[in-house]
């Protein structure tokens, strides 16, 4: 029998006799690309195996090789033992620790990233970027049929305890295959956690459920085909030792870029108008403090200088001890996650099985409830609410309060409108919401309301803090932390976004409630 054909690459190698001792710092240094992986026949395997039907579950196992084609969601590819001698990959896994890092963390990522990996001189890592940018390039051009130009994207990732990538789709102009070699601890289990999960999709080309989810190896890689469709995350890190991290070389190889299909619009909410309720049942439900005129009065005036406030206390303990119970005994199967994953998750609950959850629905929606955040906010929610001065209404008009929030929007009791949208949340572990999540609200001038419940034993640690930030820019204006019967206002404008932050796995069972919703003076516009 003739010996099988090699891939031939210029710069690729196979083991040979003599690759077996330890690499040293001043060796020259070149991947050994595992020869399994370069014979005609396994080309030929992988190949077919690519460009099979998306199918339901099915995964293909290349005989006599660690390659693993996933089918289902997408293709993906994970090649484990990928090089022959992994003692490159200790060197360069020691160069990479060498490196700077900084943190990166908004509402989609936690972890720390390397510069850009093309500045980097190292004997490893520049080694690997020769090898990435020729002879594997042309490999996954072999396998995939995808056509890669010259650009390569490369940097360095460590994920520490807690850190995530959540679900995205990393559709960027000319981005065609994404890829991530892994140098993860040899001994890493699911136990460790930083799976990469891929989501199929529903009829609307959203991320529905993850089907897929692969374990980082000690010396793999894993590569998919980037698409409209390839929702995928970095599960969090559940390792909790100082000295175990989630370490990977990642980025993309670039290709001509295809037309993406129109973005996704969530139907439009729905909204409430004020409703009736009892002047005495009203009384029941809010704290004595926030009706009296002097406390709206500083309430107010706070408010007015940073449009936004925290009014601790503001249900009465008996009526909030009540409504705790009645969130913590609603059947698991009236929780209803909120998607799809790559705007939110979390669990909404619309059960009207509780008189008593039915009744602070009922008091947040209130006309008195409107009026009451007239009194504290000065804005108008409600025809009998006070209408400043011209002058005021001026000057508030044209100023931006210290924190940024939003700027002040005055009404007039002849054209306003006032309606509101509420829901009852839950906030567990794998909860979150991210900035592209527009709630279907437009983006109008908008009062938000965050009523926070059964948050005992919340700390910042946990995640679950509702920060605002200005459109475009990383640093946060304002962050709420959960905090228990308490009232948080923030008067927002179109060029302020929100998130509630990822709640990672240190809550462990714990979970809050909210009440929340948005309220307008009139209805957004829908254009």
């Amino acid at each position: 029998m003739n010996p099988a054909k090699k891939f031939k690459g210029k710069h690729l190698q196979t083991k040979s006799a003599h690759s077996s001792r330890q690499w040293q710092v001043t060796d020259l240094v070149q991947p050994l690309f595992n020869s399994n992986y370069t014979t005609e026949e396994f080309l030929r395997a992988a190949a077919d195996a690519w460009s099979l039907p998306d199918r339901q579950d099915k995964q293909v196992q290349i005989a006599e090789t660690k390659c693993l084609v996933c089918k289902s969601p997408f293709n993906c590819c994970q090649l484990r033992n990928f090089v022959d001698d992994d003692s490159f990959l200790h060197q360069l896994k020691h160069e990479l620790l060498s490196l700077n890092f900084h943190e990166k963390s908004n509402d989609l990522y936690k972890f720390h990233q390397s510069q850009d990996l093309k500045k980097v001189t190292t004997a490893a890592v520049s080694a690997l970027k020769k090898f990435l940018y020729t002879d594997f390039r042309q490999w996954l051009i072999q396998v995939t049929g995808i056509e890669l130009n010259a650009t390569v994207d490369m940097s360095c990732a460590r994920y520490n305890h807690t850190d995530v990538l959540l679900c995205h789709d990393d559709e960027l102009e000319g981005r065609r295959i994404a890829y991530i070699l892994y140098l993860v601890d040899e001994d890493w289990t699911s136990a460790d956690g930083g799976n990469l999960d891929l989501y199929s999709v529903d009829e609307r080309k959203q991320p529905d459920r993850i089907v897929t989810s692969l374990l980082p190896v000690w010396n793999s890689l894993a590569f998919f085909a980037v698409t409209p469709t390839s929702f995928h995350q970095v599960s969090e890190v559940l390792a909790a030792s100082s000295n175990k991290c989630r370490l990977s070389v990642s980025g993309w190889f670039h290709g001509k870029p295809f037309k993406r299909p129109p973005t996704y619009v969530e139907p439009v909410k729905h909204l409430s108008k004020p409703e009736d309720m009892d002047e005495d049942d009203f009384y029941t439900w809010i704290s004595p403090a926030y009706l009296d005129p002097s406390t709206q009065g500083d309430v107010q005036s706070t408010f007015s200088d940073k449009s936004e406030i925290q009014l601790q206390e503001f249900i009465q303990p008996d009526k909030y001890g009540k409504l705790c119970e009645a969130l913590h005994s609603i059947d698991a199967s009236d929780w209803i996650t909120q998607g799809p994953a790559n705007k939110r998750n979390y669990q909404c609950s619309e059960s009207t099985s509780s008189v008593v959850l039915n009744e602070a629905k009922k008091f947040f929606q209130s006309e008195a409830f409107f009026l009451v955040l007239s009194n504290l906010t000065g804005l108008k929610l409600h025809r009998l609410a006070s209408t400043p001065s011209s002058s005021e209404n001026e000057s508030s008009s044209d100023e931006k309060p210290s924190n940024g929030t939003s700027k002040s929007k005055k009404g007039s009791s002849s054209d306003i409108d006032p309606c509101c949208r509420l829901q009852v949340s839950r906030w567990q572990t794998g909860c979150y919401t991210m900035l592209s999540d527009e709630d279907a609200h437009g983006s109008e001038y908008a009062l938000d309301v965050w009523f926070f419940l059964s948050a005992d034993h919340w700390q910042l640690p946990h995640g679950g803090q509702v920060s605002y930030i200005a459109r475009g820019e990383d640093e946060e204006l304002l962050t709420i932390c959960p905090s228990n019967n308490c009232l948080a206002l923030v008067y927002r404008d179109q060029d302020t976004m929100r998130f509630v932050k990822h709640i990672n796995s240190l809550s462990g069972d714990l979970k809050h409630f909210t009440i929340n919703g948005v309220y307008y003076d009139r209805p957004p516009n829908r254009e």
